[in-house]
């Protein structure tokens, strides 16, 4: 029997309709109740357009240099799974390599936030 697994997003916004606040929950996380975060970033295929659709959200805390170390995770995790996806592990090196040089360009390897 396939179990499902529900997982909810919560986001508070300001007078602009800006995040200022976003959390979440699921019901078969490691942690009970909601877990703050200060971005999220959503990536749905649509298989009927053959489009990928995205939510893209980050409070106003969040700061430029925790956007760049988030990034930069973000082309590494992005490896990772395409690599577990297709075995293609020459096209995620490419990414990999790509990382690298995000991080090299924005100098994350000195800054705290990105090590």
């Amino acid at each position: 029997m396939n179990k499902k697994s529900e997982i909810k997003i919560f986001v508070e916004l300001d007078d602009q309709k800006m995040p200022v606040k976003i959390e979440w929950r699921a019901n078969d996380a490691d942690f009970k109740g909601t877990k703050p975060t200060k971005t999220l970033m959503l990536s749905l295929w649509d298989e009927k357009e053959n489009v990928t659709l995205g939510i893209d959200l980050w409070t106003k805390e969040m700061t430029v240099e925790e956007m760049n170390a988030h990034y930069h995770q973000i082309f590494l995790k992005m490896a990772d799974t395409f690599e577990r996806a297709t075995r293609n592990s020459e096209a995620a090196n490419m990414i990999r390599d790509f990382s690298s040089d995000f991080a090299k360009k924005l100098d994350l390897k000195n800054n705290a936030i990105g090590s």
